[in-house]
């Protein structure tokens, strides 16, 4: 079960003050298993929120005084803006059906993707009449990876649509271990294939990739979509090397 709160917005203020409390009713015990992220946004009324940075509070049942209350003040970990801004965005739509434990996975392209990329190949001395993009959704448990899936590549195109959904099956005993690396990936017939960008999905993303997957686990059999900022590599743990034969699932 997952929890979340929303604080009021405060308008045109460089130094905000919320003083507000929210309250997760839970036994001492349960905070074992338990991590608590904040995620500061600038609100935006007529296009989706920006995400400023984040604080993810582990080891909660050692943090905690149930004599009295504890105070923490803890550095906001920031997103790197230049990168946004160079390799653009995708959009997932993810919904996950407990009776049949499927998770489908259905990715849209920005076109800002295309374009970044080939501004870095013409700055490169590279071709510049279109690129192959694909995307290859990865399914990552307990830091490994399980099972993988990919669209189709859409061949010299500058506005890919794909329209196509990807399956995995994830037992509802395992959703709390699982996360997604997913690549956007430019195909080369003739060499390695170029990674365009990429982000990640699951309890283990930060940012605005666990609270996507909180939702999602929040309202099962509902379509749930959200955009991504691509970033240019992942950390270790959600994108490990490849393992053959390997699974965590129950």
């Amino acid at each position: 079960m997952y929890h979340h709160f929303l604080a009021s917005v405060h308008r045109k203020n460089l130094n905000p003050v919320f003083n507000e409390s929210f309250v997760f009713a839970m036994p001492l015990e349960e905070l074992r298993h338990r991590t608590l992220q904040f995620s500061v946004y600038d609100f935006d009324r007529f296009s989706r929120n920006d995400l400023i940075g984040h604080v993810i509070v582990k080891r909660l049942y050692e943090l905690c005084d149930v004599t009295h209350e504890m105070e923490y003040i803890m550095d906001i970990a920031g997103v790197p803006q230049d990168k946004v801004d160079k390799l653009g965005e995708v959009m997932l739509s993810l919904c996950y059906l407990p009776t049949a434990g499927r998770l489908t996975v259905t990715p849209h392209l920005s076109s800002d993707v295309t374009r970044y990329f080939l501004l870095d190949e013409v700055s490169a001395g590279g071709a510049v009449d279109g690129s192959d993009p694909y995307i290859k959704v990865i399914l990552v448990c307990e830091g490994k990876r399980i099972k993988k899936k990919k669209t189709s590549v859409k061949k010299s195109t500058l506005n890919p649509v794909f329209n196509e959904a990807l399956v995995f099956d994830v037992p509802p005993e395992n959703v709390d271990d699982v996360n997604l690396a997913v690549k956007v990936v430019d195909y080369d017939r003739v060499g390695p294939n170029e990674l365009m960008g990429c982000c990640a999905v699951g309890t283990l993303a930060a940012g605005v990739g666990r609270e996507h997957w909180l939702a999602v686990m929040d309202n099962p059999r509902k379509p749930t979509a959200q955009w991504y900022p691509l970033v240019d590599s992942l950390p270790a743990e959600l994108d490990p090397p490849r393992t053959p034969s390997v699974t965590c699932l129950k």
